[in-house]
């Protein structure tokens, strides 16, 4: 009697304990998600000023650059053990040092272009393209793209 009381406790709270790691890996990927979103948002008045749509703005790309920056030091915390699904591919937890890599290398162009503080497109187009090639780069590798 007492053993089967102390097995139903055990199993209650292993399911507890589940449906919260559960829970917990969902709010992740909702946090990478929202995250990649801002630098989505971030991504099109720079886009807009490197296609020539929409007039140079250097506080706007300065913006831009800083939701980057942030978000290149958020990331890597947002892919732990038992997080995988969205748009995130598997190829992260299969190759966690090349998404690191790739993460290091994406902050390494940021801060090269904040620093540069381009005032015009002639000399925002190679420091912000090259950060924009790395966003290319990881997708390519590391996202599940829409269909």
């Amino acid at each position: 009697m007492q053993t089967n009381r102390l097995i139903r406790k055990l199993v209650l709270v292993l399911t507890l304990t589940t449906a919260a790691v559960v829970g917990a890996a969902e709010d992740i990927a909702e946090e990478r998600h929202e995250l990649m979103e801002g630098v989505r948002d971030a991504t099109k008045p720079v886009g807009a000023m490197l296609k020539g749509e929409r007039d140079f703005d250097a506080g706007q790309l300065q913006e831009s650059l800083a939701v980057f920056d942030a978000a290149s030091k958020k990331l890597g915390d947002l892919v732990p053990a038992g997080s995988e699904g969205g748009d995130a591919a598997p190829s992260i937890w299969e190759d966690p040092d090349g998404f690191a890599a790739k993460i290091e290398q994406w902050q390494s162009d940021i801060a090269r272009a904040i620093e540069a503080d381009p005032q015009n497109l002639a000399d925002a187009k190679p420091v912000v393209g090259q950060v924009l090639r790395n966003c290319k780069g990881c997708h390519d590798s590391y996202r599940i793209e829409d269909d």
